[in-house]
């Protein structure tokens, strides 16, 4: 693979599927080396990630819409991701980065540039008591505009997470499969008790990124996504499960690129029925998008 990761290849197999007038991408990166960068970070890029390769390559695999998330090395600073959004508005959907003191007049004027949830990227950070008054208000106010909370975090941690959000009433996003612990997937009591967290109705996973899950063995890790989507699958339903193609890959751009990413998904998700209900009605019903171009 090109070490460049946006560079669209032959669309791949998956695109040909015979019904599916929306087809969302729900979660990548735009980005430039130049903007500047939060001051804590885990990383910072060596590349940029422009509007124009992503959008290139959604055209590449005919997936009809994209949702951007903002990139935890830029933190709280969403204008790049705004002004990607304004300059496509029909195309494109936000996850941004803010502080839970922002309101309402502030969380409306994100919402009208096309912004439909908020993301909390907790790895490596403290997690926060989302049960204390004031997150709870903020997560009411993302409840009255029909916003979702997305969170990033390994599963252990989740339960907790999830049991404090959930009595505020909005929905919940969990990236990446749920971060199960890559030795035990199988095993993983946070990931067990994320699938248990299906009966309450509000919470949505991402079928997205299983290589930041991976311990680097391929035929294991490939059998443990496998075995990570059936469970999610059976407890979540294709109703509350989305594909994300997490490009362009960041820190993992020598193991995936956008065709094996979508590709991946026929491997978690062999029926096809299923397949256009996550990129399809499910994800468009989630990040607000009309059921036609």
């Amino acid at each position: 693979m090109s070490a460049h990761p946006g560079t669209p290849p032959h669309p791949h197999p998956l695109t040909a599927r015979a019904a599916a007038p929306v087809a969302v991408d729900s979660h990548a990166h735009v980005f430039l080396q130049r903007l500047p960068l939060a001051s804590a970070r885990r990383y910072a890029p060596a590349f940029d990630a422009t509007p124009a390769q992503y959008l290139g390559l959604l055209d590449a695999h005919g997936i009809t819409h994209g949702v951007l998330v903002q990139p935890s090395f830029l933190g709280n600073d969403n204008r790049f991701l705004l002004d990607t959004l304004r300059a496509h508005p029909g195309r494109l959907r936000g996850v941004v980065m803010t502080d839970p003191a922002a309101d309402e007049k502030e969380l409306a004027s994100l919402d009208a540039a096309g912004v439909v949830g908020v993301r909390l990227n907790l790895v490596g950070q403290p997690l926060p008591d989302l049960g204390t008054p004031g997150w709870q208000t903020f997560l009411a106010r993302l409840k009255a505009l029909d916003w979702h909370l997305e969170l990033h975090r390994e599963a252990a941690d989740l339960p907790a997470l999830l049991d404090a959000a959930l009595p505020a009433g909005c929905r919940i996003v969990v990236d990446h499969f749920g971060r199960p612990h890559a030795a035990q997937a199988d095993g993983d009591l946070g990931f067990a008790a994320l699938l248990r967290r299906a009966a309450s109705g509000r919470v949505w996973v991402k079928l997205s990124a299983a290589y930041r899950n991976a311990r680097g063995v391929p035929q294991a890790d490939a059998q443990s996504a496998c075995a990570c989507a059936r469970a999610l699958l059976e407890a979540f339903g294709p109703e509350r499960l989305v594909w994300g193609s997490d490009w362009p890959h960041t820190q993992h751009q020598d193991q995936a690129d956008y065709a094996r990413s979508l590709g991946a998904l026929a491997d978690w998700v062999p029926d096809a029925a299923q397949r256009r209900r996550i990129l399809g009605e499910t994800a468009a019903e989630l990040f607000r998008i009309p059921p036609a171009i």
